[in-house]
């Protein structure tokens, strides 16, 4: 395993952790703050979320590797399934939207299951059919798509996707080499046969996100832990995640609006890089 005591330079921000992945949330600092703010803590990275780029995803692309960052992926497609599905042009917007800012990696949170349907296989049949279709279009730009697989609490109508085992068995339906897993410590950290289903496959990892579970989550989506704040074993799960051969970057995805979207920005990326350093 890396040792990350005195290295940060594995450290990407997911901007969701400061609220950017929905509006009226956090502290509204502007996006290419959050970038100084990286940079200045040595972070290596940045994922950013489509909605805070506001068609600027050229520029902002620019100035975050102007800053000395790399971008570690944008989030996320619209859904590809259920009630609230995403029509194709608008799932191929975001893949341009992707290549524009210079991402390499697009995550795709999947949906829910399909109106009428019952189970999930059916529902993930007709996943494969689309994410086809967009491998390809993402091919052509250089864009790899990283199906996140999710709590099972989210099961009906924000994924089909309960198990990193679904999320293989649906790579494996399309069979396309920019087509990925994104493994998130708060959606997998129960799963007693993560370590089986990531070694018995050659579907690659694109993402890691880290966070915590807390022990009394008060809000499924909205309540995230820091890292050390829960009962995850962040070691234990990055173990498993690097002995696939995954070296790149470490994430840090975290939904909390009581909490961390609350506090000072800057106390917050401060929080990251030590509990990073001396937990992760």
């Amino acid at each position: 395993m890396r040792v990350f005591e005195n290295d940060t330079t594995a450290l990407a921000l997911n901007t969701a952790t400061l609220g950017h992945n929905l509006p009226g949330h956090g502290a509204g600092w502007e996006t290419k703050k959050v970038i100084d703010a990286c940079a200045e803590r040595g972070f290596g990275a940045i994922t950013f979320w489509t909605q805070e780029l506001y068609g600027n995803a050229y520029e902002i692309g620019n100035y975050t590797k102007s800053a000395g960052l790399e971008i570690s992926g944008l989030c996320r497609t619209p859904y590809l399934t259920g009630s609230e599905i995403g029509s194709d042009r608008d799932v191929q917007k975001t893949i341009d939207t992707a290549a524009e800012l210079g991402a390499d990696v697009l995550t795709i949170v999947t949906g829910g299951t399909n109106p009428g349907s019952k189970g999930i296989l059916e529902t993930q049949k007709f996943l494969a059919e689309r994410l086809s279709k967009f491998a390809d279009y993402a091919k052509q730009q250089d864009v790899s798509l990283a199906l996140e697989p999710m709590n099972p609490m989210f099961g009906g109508n924000r994924t089909v996707l309960m198990t990193a085992q679904d999320a293989v068995n649906v790579c494996n339906m399309v069979c396309a080499e920019n087509l990925g897993l994104a493994i998130d410590i708060y959606h997998v950290w129960w799963d007693a046969k993560l370590e089986e289903t990531l070694k018995s496959t050659d579907v690659p990892i694109l993402g890691f996100h880290i966070n915590d579970w807390l022990e009394d989550t008060k809000d499924m989506l909205l309540d995230r832990g820091m890292m050390g704040d829960g009962v995850a074993d962040l070691r234990d799960i990055r173990r498993i995640v690097e002995s696939t051969g995954y070296l790149g970057y470490c994430e840090v995805e975290i939904f909390s609006s009581e909490h961390w979207w609350q506090e000072d920005p800057a106390h917050v990326l401060d929080t990251i890089v030590q509990r990073y350093k001396s937990l992760c």
